[in-house]
């Protein structure tokens, strides 16, 4: 009988990459898991939590929940920044309430990035991916500081059939997102996507891989503007092509 999963697929993927969406079910699919998609799921709450507003992110992360509360079975987020959200942060959402700070603590339990779920929990390595490039790796802040996962989506790369991986310099330095950050320190973050692109030029591989669709919207519009050729993609992009 086939293990099933549950898709938390992030609002960033579900509003502007729906392709990222089907590559993460086409992996998790070719692994041996059948994946559902509870469609009332909406965001974590990340954005309202980070500019802090508590009550509208407490809102929303009590939807969270009871969306997935119907369901059985782990809980996949193609996203370091969204799983970091609800790990980390919705204990202080909810510390002032037992009843709600158990059932998110339930909920919380379950809820596995993609990269960490495949190598950490199932022990795959080699999803059977084939890419046919050069490409490199850059560290999202999120999945790196605060859920220590490093080695998860750079041994998943190393298993891809025909890519050839190339170092990032400076691979876990911020491309300058951050979210809310971008907005509201636009000069800094303008500067740290500057020296970002400086060291994917320096590097010389076409494709840069990350984990969080944020970081990728980012560092694909500073590449456009800039009329470079390199383009970001995320992990689970590279990993369904076979």
């Amino acid at each position: 009988m086939q293990k099933t999963v549950q898709l938390f697929v992030t609002c960033i993927i579900d509003t502007f990459y729906p392709q990222i969406g089907e590559a993460v079910v086409k992996v998790l699919n070719r692994v041996g898991l059948l994946v559902e998609f509870p469609p009332a799921q909406t965001c974590c709450g990340q954005p309202a939590f980070n500019a802090g507003l508590r009550q509208q992110a407490r809102a929303i992360a009590i939807h969270t929940i009871k969306a997935f509360e119907k369901t059985q079975g782990d809980i996949i987020i193609p996203s370091g920044s969204c799983t970091s959200m609800i790990r980390h942060h919705y204990h202080e959402l909810f510390e002032n309430d037992p009843i709600w700070q158990e059932r998110a603590e339930k909920f919380t339990q379950r809820v596995f990035e993609f990269t960490e779920y495949l190598v950490d929990h199932l022990g795959v390595q080699d999803v059977g991916a084939r890419f046919p490039h050069l490409i490199t790796y850059h560290s999202s802040c999120h999945l790196l500081r605060e859920l220590g996962v490093d080695h998860q989506p750079r041994t998943l790369l190393a298993h891809v059939r025909e890519a050839n991986f190339l170092e990032l310099p400076y691979a876990t330095e911020c491309c300058g997102f951050g979210g809310v950050f971008s907005v509201e320190h636009p000069e800094i973050s303008a500067a740290m996507l500057e020296r970002k692109l400086r060291n994917i030029d320096s590097c010389g591989a076409p494709f840069v891989v990350t984990c969080d669709a944020g970081c990728m919207t980012n560092i694909n519009g500073g590449l456009q503007r800039a009329k470079k050729t390199q383009r970001a993609l995320h992990i689970a992009e590279v990993l369904a092509n076979f």
